[in-house]
């Protein structure tokens, strides 16, 4: 298997056709991830007991009562910290391919409209390129 690029980023190149999200969340990822869902916990999966690897999948699949709860929380973030998330999307290190379909949609227009339609752009082209989600 090749190489797959994502976005012509340079470095941004992953092993045959996935892309994997799986990380250790820093002190600033969980800042963000407690700031989206304020009752998080202890940053672990009820239902597998795994650790959150990522910060937007846990918001939608299981804090987010709908949609429109998952884009209320979004609107939370600055726009550092959507920049931030955006950037996160491109490298691969946060995935949307976990995410309900409705929450690819306010995520995208979240930063459409307030980091900028290029980024946009990037994040929608690397959430088809992307890995589906493995549940």
């Amino acid at each position: 298997m090749g190489k797959k690029t994502n976005l012509g980023i340079p470095g941004n190149t992953f092993p045959g056709n996935t892309i994997f999200m799986a990380r250790e969340l820093s002190t600033k990822d969980i800042e963000i991830l407690k700031k989206l869902a304020p009752e998080c916990g202890d940053l672990t999966c009820g239902g597998s007991g795994h650790q959150f690897h990522a910060i937007l999948p846990p918001v939608s699949n299981h804090f987010a009562e709908d949609a429109d709860d998952f884009t209320k929380r979004i609107s939370r973030l600055s726009d550092e910290e959507l920049a931030y998330i955006a950037e996160k999307i491109l490298t691969g290190e946060e995935g949307l391919g976990c995410l309900e379909v409705e929450d690819v949609e306010s995520t995208v227009k979240l930063i459409h409209d307030r980091i900028s339609p290029e980024m946009a752009k990037k994040v929608i082209a690397a959430y088809e390129s992307g890995a589906e989600c493995d549940r």
